[in-house]
């Protein structure tokens, strides 16, 4: 018969009610005969729940056992197995030797009890399959889960390199220890922790695939941050500690002073200035050190090591003094400027703008090396901040000091023009100094057509005038048009005039407006709009070369030095004169609507511009 096929099949009658039964084995159709037996003895007022839960239990217990660890008792020694009783129809065998092993005794003797794993519910002989080294396995895990749950740390031994990480043994139980969770920082070298029982945090677990992940680093976090604490609540700015080079940066060196790391920055480290850290200390030496900063908070510790001598800054005022010349030798040079040791602990700094009077385009190592002993002038202290402004130029005859006084206000010379642009023209009057005409000061006619500050061009020599010179500025101004006397002197005093009639002669005719000249010879214009107020009249055409005509002063252009005319205003003062006196215009009232519309106009335009 297939095993697969019912060895047994019965009937029963109970409460009037039919219960059929199927048996695959032996055993099973015992264990039916058995059941039955039991509930047949059982009052036959028995009801059907609890009918069915005796059958379950009779017919079904046995098999809820499979896969779990249950205490089994030791019924017999047969050659060199132990038989074990579990509570099921058949006892279980295991090897005598793998119990002692395990177990860790000398002997098996009958009546032993231990923990077995129910591998299988039985073999082709109907007996159970038994592991007592499956049961050990199954109690590390449960504890391993329990240590999970709680919280706590369980041990083991990291005993070998895998893929990603390390192997764990854990009681027999290889866990997964990650790389990255070894320590608090990357260990290069892992054989000294290999073999050595050490607790581990129990990260996650997966029984269906055997796998438990633990970490050593969150064990040493926990720890780090218990010390930390502990630490931090006894520390308080402005104490003198003992601590432990641990790294070195660019920017300073970190300590530890006691499980805690504070950051020693290159400033705090020495008086003078420090080119690298690792100049003064090297990783694991001990350094005694000040907390200068602390916060409880965020934890972070702002360590000093300079703060434990004598500032050299005390007392700085009195030993340099501003103006005096002292010797010093240059320490670093940078993109901005260069320092220099004056002694020991104190250095001053050149800036850039202060190396030399006239090179100042060039990098300062053009101009002096580390290692330099030079001459400096001290220009400003600061003891607050540790800073000592120094000038090396000053040790020099400043050129323009010494130009003043070779060529004072009015003197004339040749120069070179060095380059033109739209403000002035510079032109070298020395070797090394150059000064600048504004074009202000090119021509009495600039911005004219007659302006001849455009024929001017680059490396052509030209004469020019000193007008002022400032060493301080470090400026020299000169002047072409001062060469010349001024066409047109005394032509800004017509502002004194604004809003007098004059009278000028027509020039030239330009589609903007006329040029014209004034009776005392001074140069006028007058824009197409203020040729006529009547509209129709407004056109440069209306006009002819040498015609003279009567306008009104309206100022004089400072750039062009020209006077701006306005026959129109002087039209609308008089039509406005004529009206108060006669009570209409001179010509009958015909232009009364264009004063009031040139009225309304000029409101509108004075609006826009507020």
């Amino acid at each position: 018969m297939s095993p697969y096929q019912s060895s047994l099949f019965f009937a029963t009658l109970l409460d009037n009610e039919v219960y059929f039964f199927f048996a695959f084995d032996q055993a099973k159709a015992l264990g039916f005969l058995q059941a039955i037996r039991v509930i047949m003895n059982t009052n036959q007022s028995t009801e059907k729940s609890s009918f069915a839960s005796l059958l379950n239990e009779s017919i079904f217990g046995t098999d809820s056992i499979e896969g779990k660890v249950v205490t089994g008792t030791v019924v017999a020694i047969r050659n060199d197995k132990a038989v074990i009783d579990v509570g099921l129809k058949a006892e279980g065998r295991l090897f005598i030797n793998d119990i002692k092993a395990l177990k860790g005794c000398d002997s098996v003797s009958i009546g032993d009890t231990l923990e077995v794993f129910v591998d299988r519910f039985e073999d082709k002989n109907g007996e159970p399959i038994l592991s007592i080294e499956k049961a050990k396995k199954e109690a590390v895990w449960k504890k391993i889960e329990e240590h999970m749950e709680g919280g706590t740390v369980v041990e083991g031994m990291i005993i070998g390199r895998t893929n990603g990480g390390f192997s764990v043994d854990i009681s027999g139980t290889t866990a997964f220890l990650p790389g990255s969770q070894v320590d608090l920082r990357i260990v290069k070298d892992i054989v000294p922790l290999l073999n050595l029982p050490q607790p581990f945090k129990v990260l996650k677990m997966d029984k269906a695939r055997n796998n438990i992940v633990v970490s050593r680093r969150a064990v040493l976090e926990a720890a780090r941050n218990e010390a930390k604490s502990e630490i931090i609540s006894k520390l308080e700015e402005g104490m003198i500690i003992q601590g432990i080079v641990k790294n070195i940066t660019d920017y300073g060196v970190f300590v530890d002073i006691g499980g805690i790391d504070g950051l020693l920055h290159v400033t705090d480290m020495s008086w003078k200035r420090v080119a690298s850290p690792s100049d003064l200390v090297k990783v694991g030496d001990s350094v005694q050190v000040q907390i200068l900063k602390f916060n409880k908070e965020t934890g972070r510790i702002s360590l000093g090591m300079k703060q434990l001598v004598k500032t050299p800054w005390e007392g700085i005022e009195q030993r340099y003094i501003i103006g005096n010349k002292y010797k010093g030798k240059v320490s670093n040079v940078t993109d901005y400027g260069a320092f220099v040791e004056l002694e020991d602990c104190i250095e001053g700094m050149i800036y850039i703008t202060e190396l030399s009077w006239l090179r100042k385009n060039i990098h300062p190592s053009k101009l002096i090396s580390i290692g330099d002993e030079i001459e400096v002038v001290v220009l400003d202290i600061n003891p607050p901040k540790r800073k000592i402004s120094l000038g090396l130029k000053q040790c020099q005859e400043n050129p323009w000091r010494r130009f003043a006084e070779t060529h004072p206000v009015g003197t004339k010379l040749e120069g070179i023009v060095k380059n033109i642009t739209e403000f002035g023209i510079f032109v070298g009057v020395t070797d090394l100094l150059d000064g600048m005409v504004h074009i202000s000061d090119v021509s009495w006619n600039s911005g004219n057509k007659d302006d001849k500050s455009k024929d001017l061009q680059k490396d052509q020599t030209i004469d020019v005038v000193v007008l002022d010179i400032n060493p301080e500025k470090e400026r020299i101004s000169l002047g072409i048009k001062q060469l010349e006397n001024d066409p047109h002197a005394g032509i800004e005093e017509m502002n004194n005039l604004k809003g007098k009639a004059t009278t000028a002669t027509v020039k030239e005719i330009h589609s903007a407006g006329v040029v014209v000249t004034l009776e005392n010879g001074f140069p006028g214009f007058i824009r197409k709009g203020d040729i006529s107020s009547d509209r129709m009249g407004q056109r440069t055409d209306a006009l002819t070369v040498g015609e003279t005509v009567e306008a009104m002063i309206l100022g004089v252009d400072r750039i062009s030095r020209v006077v701006n005319l306005s026959i129109k205003e002087l039209e609308f003062r008089r039509e406005k004169e004529d009206l108060k006196q006669f009570g209409s215009t001179t010509d009958g009232g015909a232009r009364l609507g264009d004063i009031l519309g040139q009225a309304i106009k000029e409101k509108e335009e004075s609006q826009r511009q507020e």
